[in-house]
């Protein structure tokens, strides 16, 4: 008979240490497992349990006791009733745990508990079995309808330890902020899984403005970690805001702002202008390339070999070390394109990427937000004109579009350009492509 590999369902070394922050006083890992044997048995009936909590440290608890309980953790991508609603109805008998108020829902819903003070968990930190699906991340929508992925309780340990290796964080007390929200991959295994398994805490929270990010991070205690996106690094550089001391300051790609680096006097790791290591995956395989993607092989549920192309365009080289950028504007065929295959387009014969389109609007002076957008009924890259949706109240559409004839090839101006007052950027800083479309038809109008 087969032995069935476990993993521990966090990676501290002693039940005293820290698994959390909260105002100013420590969560330890014995209060933790406390909390989360409270909460297991509290669960919904069914297979499938949706966790939105708001809150980080709730969050982990949940995601724990749904390992505990053998369960399957969904995560929606974002809380509107519809996205609810959907996620709801393909997954049957499913139920939801929240600590904030919800749309309604045909499922049980269980409020998020008080657990007494005197609880009592486990002596020991719980093992959970490595095949075990431990959740449905679903993307964001930002290129299409967003669809399910199932995690594997070994592929997400392995994947948090890989990129905790990568970024120099070995298994030690650390203290993390996160800006994202745990329920998208990035922040589950940055925010999430990375301080559960290497041994850090956790700040419960998930600011939003420079000011609540500083505040945040000064009540950590040091070392420090930040995880956060390009649109907040973005607002703390404009607003001047100076950062505490970091160890790691965890960007996510496609930031252009160096200047984070000083007020945060940490590294800051732009993968648009330096060649990085391609994170090994859980066997410790770099992933196959064939023609111009990656390929990886995945276990689906019920379990069966799959394979999926990667996101993201990389020239092979002789040693394992990928440079990841967009396209050149205006890079032609025939030139190794490098950047998300999605963003790949091709207009009258000449190639670029959306992330370098939209980074060079980004560049222009006066321009707070903006983004290119490919209208609805291209296909296979094969665009006939793109348009813009831009942020900047002190500039006129003609000076953005003669800031960008400097910048970009005339075939990828966008027509229309449009000001709006606000992008409908996601909890992520993303946006999603409804979202988009939305703008879009209000335009044609």
């Amino acid at each position: 008979m087969a032995t069935v590999q476990t993993l521990p369902l966090v990676g501290h070394d002693a039940l005293g240490r820290p698994v959390a922050w909260r105002d100013g006083a420590p969560v330890s890992v014995a209060r933790f497992l406390a909390e989360v044997e409270h909460l297991a048995a509290a669960l919904p009936a069914g297979a499938h349990v949706m966790n939105l909590c708001e809150d980080r440290y709730r969050f982990a608890v949940v995601l724990a006791a749904t390992l505990l309980a053998g369960k399957t953790t969904l995560l929606p991508p974002n809380r509107t009733e519809r996205a609810l609603v959907q996620v709801g109805a393909a997954y049957a008998g499913c139920g939801a745990v929240t600590d904030a108020p919800l749309p309604p829902l045909d499922a049980p819903v269980v409020d998020y508990p008080d657990v007494p003070p005197h609880a009592r968990g486990p002596a020991h930190v719980p093992a959970i079995a490595a095949d075990h699906p431990a959740a449905v991340v679903f993307t964001s929508g930002s290129t299409g309808e967003p669809r399910p992925n199932l995690k594997r309780w070994g592929k997400l340990a392995a994947g948090a330890r890989a990129e905790g290796e990568a970024l120099g964080l070995a298994p030690s007390a650390f203290n993390l902020l996160g800006t994202v929200p745990p329920q998208h991959m990035y922040g589950l295994e940055s925010t999430v899984l990375l301080p559960l398994l290497l041994g850090g805490a956790m700040h419960p929270a998930r600011p939003l403005l420079a000011a609540d990010v500083r505040a945040g991070l000064a009540a950590l205690p040091a070392p420090r970690v930040l995880v956060t996106t390009p649109i907040h690094v973005r607002a703390c550089v404009e607003g001047e805001t100076a950062l505490p001391a970091l160890c790691v300051d965890r960007v996510g790609r496609g930031t252009a702002r160096a200047g984070a680096c000083g007020r945060g006097r940490a590294p800051l790791r732009d993968p648009r202008d330096r060649d990085l290591r391609l994170q090994r995956g859980w066997n410790g395989r770099h992933p196959p390339h064939h023609g111009d993607a990656d390929v990886a092989h995945d276990v689906g549920h019920p379990p069966r070999a799959r394979r999926a192309r990667l996101g993201v365009h990389r020239r092979p080289r002789a040693r394992p070390r990928p440079h990841l950028r967009p396209a050149a504007s205006g890079e032609r065929h025939g030139v190794p394109a490098r950047g998300r295959a999605r963003d790949m387009l091709n207009i009258a014969g000449k190639r670029a990427s959306l992330g370098d389109l939209n980074h060079k609007l980004l560049e222009i002076p006066g321009v707070q937000d903006g983004v290119f957008h490919v209208p609805q009924g291209a296909s296979d890259g094969q665009v006939a004109r793109l348009m813009a949706f831009v942020v900047a109240p002190a500039l006129t559409e003609g000076e953005i579009i003669d800031a960008l004839r400097r910048a970009i090839d005339p075939a990828f101006l966008p027509r229309p350009l449009v000001k709006v007052a606000a992008l409908p950027r996601a909890s992520t800083g993303k946006l999603p492509l409804e979202a988009l479309r939305l703008l879009e038809a209000e335009a044609a109008r």
